[in-house]
């Protein structure tokens, strides 16, 4: 399944049922009244958010959605039934804007929200409304009130708590499969990962929380260069930032490149990315020259680092209960 996380869809809501024009029919009662039922509501379009939907690979062929229509109201002052609602599930992070207004219309923070995104028309009133001392047989009725439409713009951004971010092969994939029970593809070549990995991470004393691989990130990320800007939406979300850093590739010449590179692409996205919580961590330790790289751009950056080998596991159980630690701040 691919990783779609943006989508455009029309969604109708149904018409409401019209009213009915009748007149009571019995043995024995002369002239009867009006007795014609109301139509029934048009069905309302709700969006749902639901923990099993990960993607909106599910508008990727479907773009219109619609909604049926309330019954026509019956004689006997029978009311016409209402139209059953039609939901949509969309994953948790949605985000909802009516594309011509761009007005936000929902944001899916947790599982199980929902929102009505176009009412069911209203159903008409039948003749038996229209009865005055003076209009006694009113041979008409409401019709139904036609349902809403609209365009939307669906947009998901990942709700986790950490962001991994880094260029490619500093080992995020690496990483997060060993902090985690998510496993991701893991290989020896740029752009290993081309949809973001989401996964739970355990800790003594502390809560579980959710930390994210977010792919694609080079030098011009931000312009659209390699996998662009498709994937830094989903850092906007979390709460610290894991800048990891593949310390035996440090340029010795220039030890603070590959760091500075991944900060730039992330001022050049959003600034407010620059305020969040972040933790460097040089990962690879166990590699040749990663010692002394470490210590080149530690007396360079004058940053405090985390050193681990996410191959070997050392240093992953600090780092996990430090990044829970930063999470409950």
């Amino acid at each position: 399944m691919k990783f779609i996380d943006e989508a455009f869809i029309k969604v109708q809501s149904g018409n409401g049922g019209n009213g009915c024009v009748s007149f009571r029919r019995e043995r024995g009662v002369p002239k009867g009244g009006p007795n014609g039922g109301d139509g029934g509501r048009g069905g309302h379009v709700i969006l749902k958010s639901v923990p099993e939907k990960r993607t909106l690979y599910q508008f990727r062929f479907q773009h219109q959605f619609k909604a049926e229509n309330g019954k026509n109201g019956l004689g006997s002052q029978k009311t016409g039934a209402k139209a059953q609602n039609l939901f949509i599930d969309v994953p948790v992070g949605t985000i909802v804007v009516n594309t011509e207004t761009q007005e936000l219309i929902a944001d899916f923070k947790t599982a199980g929200q929902t929102c009505i995104v176009a009412k069911g028309g209203r159903g008409g009133k039948g003749n038996k409304h229209f009865a005055t001392s003076t209009h006694r047989t009113p041979r008409f009725s409401q019709p139904g009130e036609s349902g809403q439409s609209c365009s939307l713009h669906l947009e998901l951004k990942l709700l986790a708590d950490v962001g991994l971010v880094g260029l490619p092969n500093a080992g995020k994939s690496t990483l997060i499969s060993v902090m985690t029970a998510a496993r991701p593809k893991v290989a020896d070549y740029p752009f290993t990962t081309l949809t973001p990995s989401i996964g739970i991470v355990n800790t003594d004393n502390i809560e579980p929380y959710a930390i994210a691989d977010i792919p694609g990130i080079i030098e011009g990320a931000h312009k659209g260069v390699g996998l662009g800007i498709q994937f830094l939406k989903h850092i906007e979300r979390t709460r610290v930032l894991v800048h990891l850093i593949d310390a035996a590739a440090i340029d010795k010449e220039n030890p603070l490149a590959s760091y500075q590179t991944i900060m730039d692409e992330l001022a050049s996205y959003s600034q407010d990315l620059l305020q969040k919580k972040q933790v460097v961590v040089l990962n690879k330790m166990d590699l040749p020259d990663a010692q002394n790289n470490a210590a080149l751009f530690q007396q360079t950056s004058h940053l405090n680092v985390f050193k681990i080998s996410a191959a070997t596991g050392k240093g992953i159980s600090d780092l996990a209960n430090t990044l829970g630690l930063l999470v409950d701040e």
